[in-house]
């Protein structure tokens, strides 16, 4: 197995997925861009707008390589000098607000001095928090988690809780998800690349039909102005993480990626209201105590 077969089924991935999520939304289409990097590689970048469904959304395809910059070397702590960085990444912001956001990331990097690992996640961010959601999002994962390793799951759920949280607001970013980083050879474990690239592959093909799931559950809900102005509200918090925390954000920056693409993560609009506290009792307030790390969705406790 080569970084080609990876990059193909990163290609493939992308295509499946916005074919899927156009079915979903029944009016709007992905448009594409084809772009190049000037110092190696490039992308598809695929954004929906102003759909049925889906206010905006990126499904994102890149494959970069060339020199690898000091700051992402020492950040790395790599020893290599070039670099290939390959994957998807997606974040679909919906109409309604009781429609959840959705995003993931998977991806796989390799240095010239024989350095490689995956690295990705999913985690979903509902602007109202539904149990029965969180439940069927949370034991979905822990299932495939489970078909490659007993301990991806409490590992992976709790390096996504503390990964998506916002510091500075004390809350987590939504429910959470899973998040893994440097998954390379383990041979105590007996984990080879081929056993590493398989679970990158069943968390990729989970994507479409778990959201589209949680989608049609969702999106013939009513809702008024009460949960526009909550949605905005927590699109702002969506839009801080990613700005402040997000390592996909610095690190497409950092590599002189294309602007659009790394920033296609924003929502269509957002509202920043001065020192908002949601009513006492509300759904809004009941949200807001869920953002929490530790709740252990897929044992239904």
């Amino acid at each position: 197995m080569n970084r080609t077969e990876i990059e193909g089924f990163f290609k493939g991935l992308q295509e499946r997925i916005t074919t899927a999520l156009e079915e979903c939304d029944g009016k709007a289409f992905f448009e594409e861009d084809i772009w190049t990097r000037a110092e190696g590689g490039g992308g598809r970048s695929r954004v929906i707008q102003n759909g049925n469904v889906f206010a905006k959304g990126g499904v994102n395809f890149s494959a970069v390589w060339g020199p690898a910059p000091e700051k992402i070397t020492k950040a790395l702590q790599v020893n290599g000098n070039e670099f290939y960085a390959t994957g998807v990444s997606i974040v679909i912001h919906p109409q309604s607000p009781m429609v959840p956001i959705i995003h993931m990331n998977v991806r796989y990097f390799e240095m010239n001095d024989g350095t490689w690992w995956f690295g990705g996640g999913i985690d979903l961010t509902p602007h109202y928090i539904n149990s029965e959601d969180a439940i069927y999002f949370h034991k979905n994962l822990k299932e495939v988690c489970d078909r490659y390793h007993s301990s991806y799951y409490p590992q992976f759920k709790e390096w996504a809780d503390n990964y998506f949280f916002i510091p500075h607001r004390n809350e987590t970013r939504g429910i959470g998800g899973i998040f893994f980083d440097r998954l390379s050879e383990d041979r105590e474990k007996g984990i080879s690349k081929e056993d590493r690239f398989a679970f990158v592959k069943a968390v990729g093909n989970l994507f479409a039909p778990l959201y589209i799931e949680i989608v049609n559950r969702n999106k013939e809900k009513h809702y008024s102005e009460v949960e526009k102005k909550w949605q905005s509200l927590r699109r702002s918090r969506y839009v801080e993480f990613n700005l402040v925390y997000d390592k996909g954000t610095k690190f497409g920056l950092d590599t002189n990626g294309r602007t659009e693409s790394i920033l296609m993560s924003m929502p269509p609009s957002a509202n920043w209201e001065y020192n908002y506290s949601p009513p006492e009792g509300s759904r809004e307030a009941e949200t807001t105590s869920l953002l929490r790390k530790g709740i252990n969705w897929a044992y239904n406790k």
